[in-house]
């Protein structure tokens, strides 16, 4: 796997990925702010076709937008993260899709779990994203190469602790089965809007 902007100290200890994330990172491309943001860590593999990633994230989320999560990624314009974004005091469920225009959602999460999880599929040019608050059961079984992987991120007043990202599981099949989880999020080509606020 490789680094798109390294972190300042991270460790990989069997299947887990510890980080510990440089102040002022964030993905964030035009919508309302009108500023651009690429300096976010994203660790992650090239792949072609259909694919499922699963991931457990758990973080020392205390400042406004610390987060932690999922990525695919074509190229700076056109990416999707999801996963734990801190807003409002709360850990949010948030899901940020960028084809040159960032389009971000969140739903709050009625506690600040000690982790989540996240799996991610994709079957052709569709990517779904599902997430729970406990283990998920692993299946048995875009139109350009994408990079996929795990991403943390520090807002400008951020301490700086680490994050965990554990059980990271990289599927390929033509066949990726059912799944079943508390929430699903649906993505297509997303039109922008503007955010609450960034």
């Amino acid at each position: 796997m490789d680094w798109h902007n390294e972190p300042p100290m991270w460790t990989v200890d069997g299947r887990m990925i510890t980080v510990k994330s440089g102040p002022k990172t964030d993905f964030w491309r035009t919508t309302h702010y009108g500023f651009i943001r690429d300096s976010g860590h994203f660790y992650h593999n090239r792949i072609a076709g259909d694919f499922l990633v699963e991931v457990k994230v758990s973080g020392a989320y205390a400042a406004l937008y610390d987060q932690a999560g999922l990525m695919v990624r074509v190229d700076e314009a056109n990416w999707i993260k999801c996963g734990i974004e801190f807003v409002d005091g709360v850990q949010q469920v948030s899901a940020v899709v960028t084809r040159e225009y960032s389009d971000w959602s969140v739903t709050p999460l009625p506690s600040n779990p000690a982790a989540l999880w996240l799996r991610l599929t994709r079957r052709g040019s569709a990517i779904e994203i599902r997430y729970a608050l406990d283990l998920l059961s692993v299946p048995r079984a875009l139109p350009h190469q994408t990079a996929c992987g795990c991403f943390p991120c520090r807002s400008e007043a951020a301490s700086g602790e680490g994050e965990n990202i554990q059980r990271r599981s990289l599927h390929r099949s033509a066949d990726l089965g059912d799944i079943h989880a508390p929430c699903t999020c649906y993505i297509r080509q997303a039109a922008a809007r503007s955010p609450k606020r960034r």
